[in-house]
């Protein structure tokens, strides 16, 4: 078993307890709603929303996986941290024992935020991710925040 860590930053407009409350607390809501061609639905099928949380992910049909479990490891409302790891689902191609990602955002100097990820790609025995399929999942996460950004921006009554 071999263990990948990709880090990555963004930046956002959006100051970070807004931007927490969109995309961590609401998301089972407003992903679906802004990008529903890369997740059409989540529902949780275990817990309260909190840590231990056990959420099914189906994804829209502009994805090439069907669906995914996450477990929510960690949610610091106060903080604007949350963690949660990929479980099961055709997203880790039978090759990933799971795939767990650290998200925090911070306030940037102009009242936006940073957003700061760590991704751990955990594999089965010696398999090896590419670069290209890292940033690949990157790239498509990154849309998805854009799209959540851009939505955000449009509506500045919501989420405050």
């Amino acid at each position: 078993m071999g263990v990948f860590t990709y880090e990555s930053e963004n930046t956002s407009v959006i100051p970070p307890a807004r931007l927490f409350k969109a995309f961590v607390l609401d998301s089972d809501n407003l992903v679906p709603k802004v990008v529903p061609q890369a997740i059409k639905s989540t529902e949780i099928i275990e817990g309260n929303g909190g840590p231990g949380t056990i959420r099914k992910i189906t994804f829209g049909e502009g994805s090439q996986f069907k669906q995914a479990k996450h477990r929510t490891d960690v949610l610091d409302i106060e903080n604007c941290t949350f963690s949660f790891s990929v479980i099961e689902g055709d997203a880790l191609f039978d090759k990933l024992e799971k795939v767990s990602t650290e998200t925090k955002i911070v306030a940037s100097p102009d009242g936006g935020s940073i957003v700061k990820s760590t991704s751990k790609y955990e594999t089965k025995g010696d398999f090896q991710l590419t670069d290209e399929q890292i940033r690949e999942g990157k790239e498509k996460a990154s849309g998805v925040f854009k799209a959540i950004e851009a939505y955000l921006v449009a509506h500045p009554d919501l989420y405050n």
